[in-house]
This record gives C-alpha cells, sequence and structure tokens, in this order.
C-alpha cells in the first residue's frame, strides 16, 4: 500500500488531473489510485465531468459593442506613440504564438479519455473478481461467447506458443460502448485487451505510459484496440504486433 490515504488522495485528485502535482506527490496519488477502488471510481467521475464539460460547456461571442470599446483606442497616435507600437508588436505576436502552441500541446487529445478509461478498467480487473465472465484459453470457447452480446465480433486468438496465453474474456463498457475486453497473460502480469468499433479512419500503433502502467492502442478496419499492463512495453508491443499481424 501507499503511504497516502483516502481523504489525502481525494484532495489532491483535481491537481492530480490538471497535472499541478510535483512528481513525487503525482507518483503517490497514481500509487493509491492502483490499489483503492473508491477514490479510483471518485477519479474518473472528476476527469469524465471535465471532459464533458469541455466538450458540451456553451460558449459565446462578446457583443460588437463590447469588442468595439475593448480595441478602441484611448490616446491618440502620435508618431512616439506608433514607433512603440511597430517596436512591440513583433513581441507580442511572438508571445500570442508561444501561449497558442502552449495550449494546444496542454489540451487532452480526443483519444485520451478513452485511454484513461482503459487504464481504469484495467485497474478495476485486477482489484476484484471479475476479470473473465468466461474463463478459457481456448479461443472456439471466448469467441462464440460474446456472440449476441455485441453488435460485431471480436478477433480472439491465443498466443500460448508465443509466451501469451489467452485467460478469457468479459463485456466492458468504454466510450459509452459496449466493448469486447480479452485477457492474457504473461509470466505473472495480465494484459487487458479492449476491441470496440470506431468510425475513425486507420491509426498506427503508439505506445505511452498513464499511471504507471503502459498503454499500446490502434485503429485499423474500423476497430480501435487498447492494450493495457504493468508489463514492459515492449512485450506488450511483442503482443500487439501478434494482434495486428493475425490472418
Amino acid at each position: 500500500m501507499t503511504d497516502l490515504n483516502c481523504t489525502a488522495c481525494q484532495v489532491l485528485i483535481h491537481g492530480y488531473l490538471d497535472k499541478e502535482l510535483d512528481p513525487t506527490t503525482t507518483a503517490k496519488v497514481a500509487g493509491h489510485l492502483a490499489e483503492c477502488a473508491e477514490c479510483t471510481r471518485l477519479h474518473d467521475q472528476a476527469r469524465l465531468l471535465t471532459v464533458s464539460v469541455k466538450r458540451h460547456a456553451p460558449y459565446y461571442s462578446a457583443p460588437a459593442s463590447l469588442t468595439a470599446s475593448v480595441f478602441a483606442p484611448v490616446v491618440p497616435r502620435t508618431s512616439t506613440v506608433e514607433r512603440w507600437r511597430n517596436w512591440f508588436a513583433p513581441a507580442f505576436s511572438a508571445a500570442a504564438l508561444a501561449l497558442a502552441l502552449v495550449l494546444y500541446v496542454a489540451t487532452p487529445g480526443s483519444e485520451q479519455p478513452l485511454m484513461d478509461e482503459a487504464v481504469s478498467s484495467h485497474v478495476r480487473s485486477l482489484m476484484g473478481e471479475h476479470l473473465n465472465d468466461v474463463v478459457s484459453s481456448d479461443r472456439h470457447t471466448v469467441k462464440p461467447w460474446f456472440t449476441g452480446k455485441l453488435d460485431f465480433s471480436p478477433p480472439v486468438l491465443d498466443y500460448s506458443a508465443q509466451g501469451f496465453p489467452l485467460l478469457g474474456g468479459r463485456l466492458d463498457y468504454l466510450q459509452h460502448q459496449t466493448t469486447a475486453a480479452l485477457s492474457y497473460g504473461r509470466a505473472k502480469h495480465i494484459i487487458n485487451v479492449f476491441i470496440l468499433p470506431t468510425p475513425d479512419a486507420d491509426k498506427p500503433q503508439q505506445a505511452q505510459s498513464i499511471r504507471g502502467f503502459n498503454v499500446v492502442s490502434w485503429q485499423t478496419n474500423h476497430m480501435r484496440y487498447v492494450l493495457v499492463s504493468d508489463v514492459e512495453k515492449g512485450e506488450l508491443q511483442t503482443l500487439s504486433h501478434l494482434l495486428q499481424n493475425a490472418p
């Protein structure tokens, strides 16, 4: 267990979401979230609220009269003022461009909420007894189990020979969609493979680390794949290549 209790963690959750905490505190919060279901639930609620506000909060244009008054000149334009204006204009433009770039980089991409949800689901699956709804290493048992439960057919393959045995599958829920979740083993580690349909075009493989877990994702043939585990990134990418090159 981490040395951070629930009360302290819940106070720090919003700072953690906004990336305002120092590295040591960030690591403590991430460790506590990996072990505490209640704090993880509160974290997910706060994150979803933030995402929802960004997506759906109304924006209003300023009235023309207000815009005119703000930008109206307050002093006569003299030659000295004009010279100062010409001198500082490039500097102000550069500063505005830098600020826009910072805001662009700091704004989470459209994929990030899905990755965060997948990590949270991975953690929850390890904390209780709901890693699998169907427990089997036989793909001919696991794949038919999804029939009638999903409006798509997830690919189910066993890679025991490559060191990634199939453990089973379950239904999950990501981004307001019912999702197929397959579990694979790697030594003593668990790998969750989330599969859900998407209308978006193909996207190449991307790898990142979220709350101490490695995440690999890609899109192909209108299917989105997200792999989450605490195994080494290279091992997770090995399984992802197997899945991508499956017949």
